[in-house]
């Protein structure tokens, strides 16, 4: 996970999930889906920054839950 202050209104999400640390394209785009539905229900808690998603290998065998606690734990160290 990288960040950085942005001039905007909210929190901003990016990600960079790269075909070499999860080959499949179904397992790279539910990390994807899974990150966004998080971010989505922090958003309105974060700080006015530009978050990148960097995905590890591990990700893509892990459940929902698992990627979800996660991002959890990152999204509340931002926050406070």
């Amino acid at each position: 996970l990288l960040y950085r202050a942005n001039d905007q209104d909210s929190a901003r999400l990016g990600f960079a999930i790269a075909k070499k640390r999860i080959a499949s394209a179904v397992k790279r785009n539910r990390v994807r889906r899974v990150a966004r539905e998080s971010f989505r229900h922090q958003r309105a808690d974060l700080p006015n920054i530009d978050i990148i998603i960097l995905a590890q290998s591990a990700a893509a065998g892990a459940s929902r839950t698992e990627l979800h606690n996660s991002l959890e734990q990152h999204w509340s160290r931002l926050s406070g």
